[in-house]
Parts: structure tokens; C-alpha cells; sequence
């Protein structure tokens, strides 16, 4: 079975966050959690930045739904850094600074 187009955009993620050092953890959506949490829950070295990234497909950017869109404002309200990305370029751009 060939992967989806978001799981291609994971994939990448999954590589850009080892090249990084950054501890990561996919959270399984099973109805049993948090409702619309991002794809990935994250903590950055050196100082332990939360961090959150929603993964979509290439082009599909604006498709966060309101409950995805309601935990990262949550998680921005929180001081967390928290993106959207349908490339792992924009992770550079985002936070390359980590």
C-alpha cells in the first residue's frame, strides 16, 4: 500500500527531528485523547521547548479543522511553540532555531 501524502510530509518530519536531537512522540488518535492534538508532541534542547506540528499534505495547509485549530491556540496561549507545515522547509523557517 503506498503512503498517503501526509505520511510522506510525516516522514520527513520524523527525519528533520533526529537530525535535530528533538525528542518527539506521535500521539495516537483513537477517541480515547485529546481531541484535534497535533500530529506530534515535541521537546527541544537545549532548554526544553514545547513544541507541537500538525502535519498536511503538500497544498493542504489551510485544512487544520476547528478542533486542531483550537489546540494550537491553546498551546500558543500556553507559551508553547505550535505550526502547521506541509513541508518540512517550513520546519526551517519555523524553527530552525531551536
Amino acid at each position: 500500500m503506498a503512503a498517503t501524502p501526509e505520511a510522506k510530509v510525516k516522514k520527513e518530519i520524523i527525519k528533520w527531528l533526529k537530525a535535530k536531537g528533538i525528542w518527539y512522540y506521535m500521539p495516537i488518535q483513537n477517541g480515547m485523547g485529546v481531541v484535534g492534538i497535533p500530529d506530534f508532541i515535541c521537546c527541544a534542547p537545549p532548554l526544553g521547548k514545547f513544541v507541537a506540528i500538525e502535519a498536511k499534505a503538500k497544498g493542504k495547509l489551510a485544512n487544520v479543522s476547528a478542533n486542531q485549530a483550537a489546540r494550537i491556540n491553546e498551546i500558543r496561549l500556553a507559551k508553547g511553540l505550535a505550526v502547521v507545515v506541509d513541508d518540512v522547509t517550513l520546519l526551517d523557517e519555523l524553527l530552525g532555531d531551536l
